[in-house]
């Protein structure tokens, strides 16, 4: 197999854990990106920039408290290395705090250069690195996971399938949840009857503008329901 030695998308990320990486992401349609080379991908240890013989990257919180904080200098030489000042790439830190990482954000990161994703652990991250190297702090939802790595392959898996070539057919991706501001209305297939539940008779009828009306309904239906906090006024 011939692999492009340019990849359009690059990905770094700065972790305690870099054998988590590609993990699922080195499957199916993104796995079969990466080997094309249609992104890149590269995990660095944090731990490399660890201080003494045992290569402590943390301490204990300012002010008393449990837990330990990954320290500024150990990941702000990380960050450094990884990616210098002329890297026009954002650098992202996976925190709960941090903005909920929407399907628009996916579809502008996807459309950039690629990204620095930070994994931190512990209690927290020393502030002082979050504002001295600029980074994003990035949340997948409002819970609690052992640290950003998780949080990091959902980022990335969202941003590559968006790659061009990825995805089979571009329109595989135009009609899905919040591409289109709605929840994705219900899919069906064969067979047509099943256990006493039958595909709705619209869908077989062969009337396209039918079908894309009752689409167009079931998801704002959907949406009512389940998210009322995407509809836009008027749709409530």
């Amino acid at each position: 197999m011939n692999v492009s030695t340019a990849p359009t998308w690059n990905a770094t990320v700065l972790t305690l854990y870099p054998e988590m990486f590609p993990g699922p992401l080195g499957i199916s349609l993104s796995g079969d990106a990466l080997m094309r080379g249609t992104w890149a991908l590269e995990a660095r240890d944090i731990r490399e920039h660890g201080l003494g013989r045992h290569r402590a990257v943390d301490d204990t919180p300012a002010g008393g408290g449990a837990g330990m904080v990954l320290r500024c200098d150990v990941l702000g030489a990380a960050i450094d290395a990884a990616a210098p000042p002329d890297d026009s790439r954002p650098r992202l830190l996976m925190s709960p705090r941090g903005k909920p990482l929407a399907q628009n954000r996916v579809r502008a990161l996807s459309e950039g250069p690629g990204v620095v994703l930070v994994c931190g652990r512990f209690e927290g991250v020393d502030e002082r690195v979050i504002a001295g190297r600029g980074l994003e702090e990035v949340s997948i939802g409002d819970y609690i996971l052992s640290g950003g790595e998780i949080a990091a392959l959902v980022l990335l898996d969202a941003c590559i399938r968006l790659l061009p070539g990825v995805m089979g057919k571009v329109a595989s991706g135009e009609e899905e949840s919040f591409e289109t501001g709605h929840l994705e209305y219900p899919h069906y297939t064969r067979p047509r009857d099943w256990e006493g539940r039958a595909i709705p008779d619209v869908l077989t009828g062969g009337n396209h503008g039918a079908i894309a009306r009752w689409r167009r309904a079931e998801a704002l239906r959907l949406t009512r329901a389940r998210r009322p906090d995407l509809l836009r006024p008027g749709e409530d």
